[in-house]
């Protein structure tokens, strides 16, 4: 339900609640005429029972909404107040910084069944769906080294906290080479994992299925390359292309198995922490069917 119909509709509950217990206390005055004080009991008509459930669970989503859409002001803040430092620098000149708002957009909306889950557009239908975006890091072995769930529809803020789930689960080691879709790249990313001396190849943008890729240019990379720049000839390299090849089936390989081979297509459960304990549940009975056929035991069943 969106905010918009949110207001709207607590006020029409509102004011139907009212009415029905306008109308309960003139038929329990009826009933007591009629029947005796007492002998109709002390329970709120059925009716009125669900509008009043139903107002509550309004009343608490506008609240969830009202409370994002200031943290997200608040979260925004620092940066509005370096942007009118440089516009007051500038004498006024420009644009003036909008500050942040606090008014929710009347579009928002919010799932009453699991609001936790988050609207995301599906990458094999394109339709939008309630969703969460489940996170995997795969070996060589599509072994998954962590996994985790989110509620961000946008991949580029996922690539540090993989990363580290990943040196947190191999007692501090790092990756040595790291592949990603074009949906991670950021330079803010690419920044961190040359941090992290982290040979990367993420492309900077998505390339139509059966193109053909453009060989890298001859001669050294600039030395005012940007970042973007940089990873684009890498990618053009013989090396690159060699490398990055290698995600189809080290990284979407497991999401196959899992999603195809497995039936896996929907989570079950509700809330953030639960799913977020259900996917890695499936991802730990996905390890442990690598790992037994590894060892050579005959496939049963």
């Amino acid at each position: 339900m969106s905010y918009q119909r949110m207001c709207k509709s607590e006020a029409e509950l509102a004011a139907e609640i009212e009415r029905l217990l306008r109308e309960a206390e003139q038929t329990d005055r009826d009933e007591d005429g009629r029947y005796g004080q007492g002998r109709r009991g002390d329970e709120l008509p059925e009716t009125l029972r669900r509008k009043q459930s139903r107002l509550q669970a309004i009343r608490r989503a506008k609240k969830e909404l009202q409370d994002e859409a200031r943290q997200r002001a608040e979260a925004e803040r620092p940066e509005y107040e370096e942007k009118l430092e440089r516009w007051n620098e500038r004498n006024g000149r420009g644009r003036k910084p909008r500050p942040p708002s606090e008014e929710v957009d009347p579009k928002a909306q919010r799932n009453f069944t699991d609001p936790d889950s988050r609207i995301m557009k599906s990458g094999n239908t394109k339709s939008l769906d309630q969703s969460y975006n489940g996170q995997a890091a795969t070996d060589e072995s599509q072994v998954i080294l962590a996994a985790d769930v989110t509620q961000q529809a946008n991949d580029k803020q996922q690539i540090e906290p993989m990363v580290e789930a990943v040196k947190e689960n191999l007692d501090g080691r790092r990756p040595e080479k790291l592949s990603a879709d074009a949906g991670y790249y950021s330079d803010e990313n690419i920044d961190y994992l040359n941090g992290q001396r982290i040979d990367t190849y993420i492309p900077t943008g998505r390339t139509k299925h059966g193109e053909t890729p453009q060989p890298a240019p001859r001669g050294r990379i600039p030395k005012n390359a940007t970042a973007a720049e940089r990873m684009r000839r890498k990618l053009q390299t013989v090396k690159g292309r060699a490398t990055y090849r290698k995600r189809k089936w080290m990284a979407e390989a497991p999401f196959g198995q899992i999603k195809s081979a497995r039936g896996f297509r929907a989570f079950l459960l509700r809330g953030l922490e639960s799913v977020r304990a259900e996917w890695q549940l499936i991802c730990l009975t996905h390890n442990l069917l690598k790992l037994f056929k590894a060892s050579g035991h005959p496939a049963t069943g």
